[in-house]
């Protein structure tokens, strides 16, 4: 490669300590993409810090791409990224859907019912009277609405049931989809 592909002073002209740290830098995307060893990198990079010349930086990085490309191709990260969006969306609708059918039978509950209260008023007092205590046994109270077990639930979902809907726009919204 030439050097001016790579932006390094041309031929025998010195090279700078920035010229030096951006090849080492280049040496390391290299490494971490997989294209050379650790060993080649030790090497290499400890030749680019003393390299004194544009030819002798160049030589280092003769067989690596100039143009940094990533190892993973960003059509990978982007189905990568979709997918884990319609699991994030998955699982949130699978919360999402239960905890709505909690807030709406929690809303639809009228408690337990007269004659319910009243066996259940008749039960305590004979537990107590086998136990030889003889008092009256007041009627439980009727249950009223419950609004931590209606709205709770229902809160959650309604905040779930958005955030499927703002990951379904951004699916919708991605580069590239027509």
């Amino acid at each position: 490669m030439e050097t001016a592909a790579r932006n390094y002073p041309p031929g025998d002209l010195r090279v700078s300590d920035a010229d030096r740290d951006r090849a080492v830098s280049e040496l390391s995307e290299a490494f971490q993409a997989g294209r050379i060893s650790a060993d080649e990198f030790g090497q290499r990079s400890e030749q680019a810090l003393t390299a004194r010349t544009g030819k002798d930086l160049t030589a280092l990085l003769a067989d690596l791409p100039p143009d940094r490309t990533p190892a993973v191709r960003t059509g990978s990260l982007e189905r990568a990224r979709v997918v884990g969006t319609w699991v994030v969306m998955a699982a949130s609708a699978a919360a999402a859907i239960p905890l709505a059918a909690v807030a709406v039978s929690n809303a639809l509950s009228t408690g337990p019912s007269l004659a319910v209260r009243e066996a259940r008023r008749a039960l305590a007092q004979q537990v107590l009277a086998h136990q030889g205590i003889t008092i009256s046994v007041p009627l439980p109270p009727a249950q009223g609405f419950d609004w931590a077990g209606t709205i709770t639930p229902a809160v959650f979902a309604v905040l779930l049931f958005g955030l499927i809907a703002v990951l379904a726009t951004r699916i919708r919204r991605r580069p590239g989809r027509h």
